[in-house]
């Protein structure tokens, strides 16, 4: 897969192109010989591949074994949500988009440890594949923790920018779940600001406890431990893809 960069408008200062990643790093420390493994000879094989003509996907190719549904998450770290996911709903095909290599390869271990045959990875900016999925081809949505990008300057990396809450809608089957899920509460408003201008989107939550309260199925991550040690709890958007 290709790491290139969602194509921006110059920046007129340097005449570069600006950064826009919505991910921070690609690479973290040398990986061990069993996941370099991994990520050599099990990656292709369930790897989501972006159409050769620019078309949109065969999703019946990516999934031959036809799931009940398809469910989506959007910078699954090192794996523990998607994993339990899958193996909790082995009915259920599931596609994972990462960029960082030693979380993929993290994923790729526990897909082998488990026996899991319903995952696909998508190991690139989750940007470049979304133009290609079909319209409403998920059922579920999760976006869970990705990086606040804090400082003003670098709001627009943020996942939760209109132009990507557009692409989820389009992307989303009616009366779909999005969860988004940070435990950056500006991050969460600023957020929660953008997808209630987004119209196909209705936030489902009715009183304080649903926000602060996980889904019945939810597996923490490690994202969520090390936060709580910090005395502090994360916030849980969830919305409803209203009908087309």
């Amino acid at each position: 897969m290709s790491s290139k960069k969602t194509e921006t408008a110059p920046d007129q200062r340097s005449g570069q192109q600006p950064d826009q990643r919505w991910y921070g790093r690609r690479h973290g420390r040398k990986l061990r010989p069993a996941r370099q493994r991994l990520i050599d000879d099990h990656l292709p094989l369930i790897r989501v591949p972006i159409p050769e003509d620019g078309g949109a996907t065969d999703m019946s190719a990516l999934f031959p074994e036809s799931p009940t549904a398809v469910w989506m998450e959007i910078g699954f770290g090192t794996g523990e949500h998607l994993a339990a996911l899958a193996a909790r709903y082995p009915d259920v095909g599931f596609i994972g988009c990462e960029p960082f290599v030693n979380g993929v390869a993290s994923m790729l271990a526990k897909i082998e440890d488990g026996g899991l045959k319903n995952v696909r990875i998508f190991d690139d900016d989750v940007r470049l594949l979304m133009p290609h999925l079909p319209d409403a081809c998920l059922q579920r949505l999760y976006v869970l923790f990705s990086d606040p990008w804090p400082k003003l300057r670098h709001h627009r990396r943020r996942i939760s920018v209109p132009e990507n809450l557009a692409q989820f809608a389009r992307l989303m089957a009616d009366d779909g779940t999005f969860l988004f899920a940070t435990d950056q509460h500006e991050f969460a408003a600023w957020s929660l600001y953008n997808m209630l201008k987004q119209p196909e989107f209705e936030w489902t939550a009715r009183s304080r406890p649903d926000w602060l309260v996980p889904p019945v199925d939810w597996q923490p991550t490690r994202y969520q431990l090390k936060a709580r040690k910090k005395g502090i709890e994360p916030v849980f958007l969830n919305l409803r893809r209203r009908l087309r």
